[in-house]
């Protein structure tokens, strides 16, 4: 009998099974195929991408400069920050890690966030930018032809530099010098543009990150163990939602500092609710399925049937969800932002927005429009993946 390996024949090429993906990456891939989805997650992807690469972008630090005294400086990565280090690190360690087809998810999973700990525990320990910053040396020192040759970002104005060496250039519309104009100390508008979607972003994660945490394990102990514990649980959740989140935020700012973290934490803190009801349906159902019983029959650990044979299955109707989470608290920092209680010299859209009117009182369509667009756009994306998820996941629609 020969041991070498026949060759397969195209018939029996035809009938190999490819490999099936779990039921959580099958939505995922269906909800990616349809037309809204696709619209959303590229205007998350420009966002993305000005978030990430904001110092490179917008900046008045030239990239690299020349004096006539023939000293070379890069001022530009002088002045990153611990953030403006470790977010493109971040974003290169999990499209690298996400791309190894040959590692198993989850141990992909737990080295994206074994990395990202690492990471920002590396930026802010090494990384410390001088405490003083001073955007207008460059101009003075190019008007007195102290710079030979300098480069500068595409958009060659920081945030926060409001030109106070060109008063003359507060609240100007929009012009081939400031693409989207001057707000009204002075600052150029696309650079507070960029670089305020790191807060839209980072809000909108973090906080539907935290809510999504609390409720993924109350929900499913509920749906699992049902009884006292569920009943106990359904009353703190009605507890939770009763609390209007947006007055708890103006009280918080109101009596502590503005903090964009403690933000994040009460947003979180104060909408799990959603996802907890979502995950105790889905394991009120689930816990009686044959693979669930049989699981606990072999005695497997109760961490391992709840959150690797239960959890994987569950969890599709809480992707709708978060979608709309993130949009939620993305609006909830705008609003506090528009009424004045945002962070202090951080660039954010809803303090933009509320620049509309001019310290003259004139109204500025530039200030409204380009930061309302952004909000608007934004909040819309995320509805749009919202709605693509739920289309996928509805058995009624799952064939349109």
């Amino acid at each position: 009998m020969s041991n070498a390996m026949t060759p397969i024949s195209d018939q029996e090429k035809a009938h190999v099974l490819p490999p099936r993906r779990s039921y959580v990456m099958r939505v995922v891939y269906n909800t990616v195929g349809r037309k809204g989805a696709q619209i959303g997650l590229a205007w998350l992807v420009v966002i993305s991408i000005f978030a990430v690469l904001a110092p490179v972008i917008a900046n008045s630090h030239p990239i690299v400069m020349k004096t006539v005294d023939g000293v070379v400086s890069w001022p530009l990565f002088k002045y990153l920050t611990p953030a403006d280090v470790a977010l493109p690190l971040i974003a290169m360690l999990m499209i690298a890690l996400l791309a190894l087809k040959m590692v198993d998810a989850g141990v992909r999973w737990l080295l994206v966030i074994v990395g990202i700990v690492a990471i920002i525990a590396a930026c802010y320990s090494w990384v410390y930018p001088p405490q003083t910053v001073v955007y207008d040396q460059y101009r003075q020192m190019q008007r007195n032809g102290e710079i030979e040759w300098a480069y500068y970002t595409p958009i060659p104005y920081s945030p926060t530099d409001r030109l106070r060496d060109m008063p003359e250039m507060q609240q100007q519309p929009p012009s081939w010098d400031h693409l989207l104009g001057t707000e009204v100390n002075g600052a150029d508008v696309f650079s507070r543009m960029i670089w305020a979607s790191r807060i839209a972003l980072s809000i909108g994660f973090i906080a539907t990150g935290i809510a999504l945490v609390i409720g993924v394990i109350i929900g499913g102990l509920m749906g699992y163990f049902s009884g006292i514990f569920d009943l106990v649980g359904m009353r703190l959740v009605e507890i939770l939602e009763s609390i209007p989140q947006l007055y708890l935020l103006l009280t918080f700012v109101a009596f502590f500092d503005r903090n964009l973290y403690l933000m994040m934490v009460i947003i979180g803190v104060t909408s799990w609710g959603g996802y907890a009801r979502f995950i105790r349906a889905e394991f009120l159902k689930l816990r009686k399925m044959d693979y669930v019983q049989a699981a606990h029959a072999s005695g497997l650990p109760l961490s391992s049937i709840l959150f690797k044979h239960m959890l994987p299955n569950g969890i599709a109707p809480i992707l709708v969800t978060a979608s709309f989470g993130v949009a939620s608290a993305i609006l909830a920092e705008a609003t506090l932002s528009f009424l004045g209680l945002g962070i202090v010299d951080k660039p954010s859209w809803g303090q933009m927005l509320n620049q509309a009117v001019g310290a003259s009182g004139g109204f500025l369509w530039w200030m409204a429009i380009f930061p309302g667009g952004a909000i608007f756009l934004t909040v819309f994306a995320y509805n749009l993946i919202g709605e693509a998820l739920r289309d996928t996941i509805d058995p009624y629609t799952a064939k349109n």
